[in-house]
């Protein structure tokens, strides 16, 4: 295990059996997406939360596996331009997700995964799930990571995470994980969280797909689609 986290805020080292489950399970949501949706060529996709960090076989796994790489937009806050030169077609740009820089409406679908547990507070989640449908004419697919699976992904540690969320950042400073302690960094939600969301926005449809590990809801799938 990494003695401090990567751009991915994980500690896991790239060739470990935690980092090849990571894998199959975003090649899985993927074909949700693809499933869900069935884009085509001619469709704008926004793949928010792209990362800077290549150590990993499943870092940025939608520029790699998205067949249409000239309509990807690659977004996010690390410098990931280096993108474009692996996939020709994809494009970079510089984006907080909490204030994106793009018109309502700019693409047909909207990607994000696993960055809804690294904007901080929960009004900030309730801001990202806003931006993302304001800028999406078709459809939104956001994933992030379920805070009742046993083993929490980024630290690695088992059941901590259900502690009271105080208690558990207090638990990950006092073993040295000072980045992952701060609710800036991570802040694992539940369904039941993005449910509370997802019903601030009348004007969508939404569901949420199962997604699981060792027969346990291992991620949160949240498709939104937009009412006509």
């Amino acid at each position: 295990m990494r003695s401090k986290p990567n751009a991915q805020f994980n500690l896991a080292e790239p060739n470990s059996m935690a980092v090849r489950v990571a894998t199959r399970m975003r090649a899985h949501m993927f074909a949700m997406f693809m499933t869900e949706f069935s884009p085509t060529e001619f469709d704008e996709v926004l793949d928010l939360g792209a990362t800077s960090d290549q150590s990993y076989k499943s870092s940025n796994y939608f520029e790699a596996l998205y067949p249409y790489k000239n309509r990807i937009t690659a977004a996010g806050i690390d410098d990931a331009s280096f993108l474009g030169n692996i996939y020709p077609g994809v494009r970079f740009q510089f984006a907080d997700a909490l204030n994106l820089p793009f018109d309502a409406n700019a693409f047909d679908y909207v990607h994000s995964s696993a960055v809804l547990e690294h904007v901080g507070s929960y009004a900030n989640q309730r801001r990202m799930v806003a931006e993302c449908l304001r800028v999406a004419r078709k459809g939104v697919c956001l994933t992030t990571p379920n805070r009742w699976f046993p083993i929490e992904v980024h630290t690695q540690l088992p059941l901590v995470h259900w502690l009271p969320k105080s208690w558990f950042r207090a638990f990950v400073d006092w073993i040295g994980q000072h980045e992952l302690a701060m609710e800036a960094n991570l802040n694992l939600m539940t369904e039941g969280e993005l449910r509370k969301i997802t019903a601030l926005h009348p004007d969508w449809s939404f569901h949420f797909r199962l997604c699981r590990l060792l027969g346990l809801k291992s991620n949160i799938v949240l498709f939104a689609a937009k009412k006509t």
